[in-house]
């Protein structure tokens, strides 16, 4: 039984996410209870994101840290692609396919997940060749969702600069800040790091907490969008494209190098709490379905892989 639920975690976060929405709904509480609710989830979210990459972080050597030739072409089309939709939507500010564009960028853009790392060991990948792009990807997010987030949705009286020093303001903390904060711990408070590099592993539990309230979140958001279904099935099928494009083209990429179990998750696997916490912020809401869509392909594929791998065919 304890088997079934390690091999099989992410799916049953997934289900306790849906769930336990439709059960703390069902509840009757007054609208003060759901407002503290959501405050909550709106605090734990950026949280999770900043502890598990904290704790991913602290296990990191950086002399063991190299670049690899499949990391520039992995950023090339992340970056590449993310822009691309981008300049299409500041040059076509009117189009119906806004939305779906825009989830797409989301799937592109989202960071390496921060249990990719652990996913990556668990199938045989290297671990220190995922936790380098991670750290690369969270940089060229950085940049690049400030850079053109404000032109592709411009905040209402802000101008571009300022909408832009806004949006840095909330993702360095997010994607740049566990980076310095780990390294300046293993610098200046060895012992303590030594500590926390033994509870790199729990970032794989925070993952599946934060899975399971970006679940609850993401069926909030299908059950009370405004949008038709059929802009949340588009949404859907941008998801499942953005995921099985990236999942194959990593793996492609990385077996050129005998590294694609490395580059697949590296590229496929996504940190989508971050996700849909950006479609929130800075996006149409409607979005973060893309993220919560994300989720689930995702998850599914990294279930498959991890029952494969623990259980070989003979």
């Amino acid at each position: 039984m304890i088997q079934l639920l390690r091999d099989w975690a992410l799916v049953f976060s997934m289900l306790a996410g849906v769930s336990g929405y439709f059960l703390f709904a069902a509840l009757p509480l007054g609208p003060e209870a759901h407002m503290i609710a959501n405050g909550a989830v709106g605090f734990m979210q950026p949280a999770l994101i900043f502890a598990m990459l904290f704790l991913t972080f602290c296990k990191v050597n950086p002399r063991a840290l190299h670049l690899r030739p499949w990391h520039g072409r992995l950023l090339l089309i992340q970056g590449g692609l993310f822009s691309a939709l981008a300049l299409a939507l500041v040059m076509m500010p009117v189009s119906g396919l806004r939305v779906v564009m825009e989830g797409a960028m989301l799937c592109l853009i989202c960071p390496t997940a921060t249990a990719a790392a652990v996913i990556t060991r668990k199938l045989g990948g290297n671990l220190n060749d995922i936790i380098t792009y991670t750290i690369l990807i969270n940089l060229l997010a950085a940049l690049l969702v400030p850079l053109w987030v404000p032109f592709v949705h411009p905040a209402p009286g802000v101008s571009i600069g300022a909408s832009a020093a806004m949006i840095l303001g909330k993702v360095f903390p997010l994607l740049l800040l566990p980076l310095l904060s780990a390294l300046g711990l293993r610098q200046f408070m060895p012992a303590l790091h030594r500590r926390l590099e033994g509870w790199a592993g729990a970032s794989f539990y925070l993952w599946v907490v934060a899975l399971a309230l970006a679940m609850a979140v993401t069926t909030r958001s299908m059950v009370h969008s405004t949008y038709g279904w059929t802009t949340q099935l588009w949404l859907g099928a941008i998801s499942l494209i953005c995921c099985a494009f990236q999942f194959i083209v990593g793996r492609r990429i990385g077996a050129r190098w005998n590294d694609k179990i490395t580059a697949g998750q590296a590229l496929g696997q996504k940190n989508t709490v971050f996700a849909i916490w950006l479609g929130y912020t800075f996006f149409t809401p409607v979005t973060a379905l893309a993220g919560g869509f994300y989720s689930v392909f995702h998850n599914v594929v990294n279930s498959l892989q991890l029952y494969r791998h623990a259980h070989p065919r003979r």
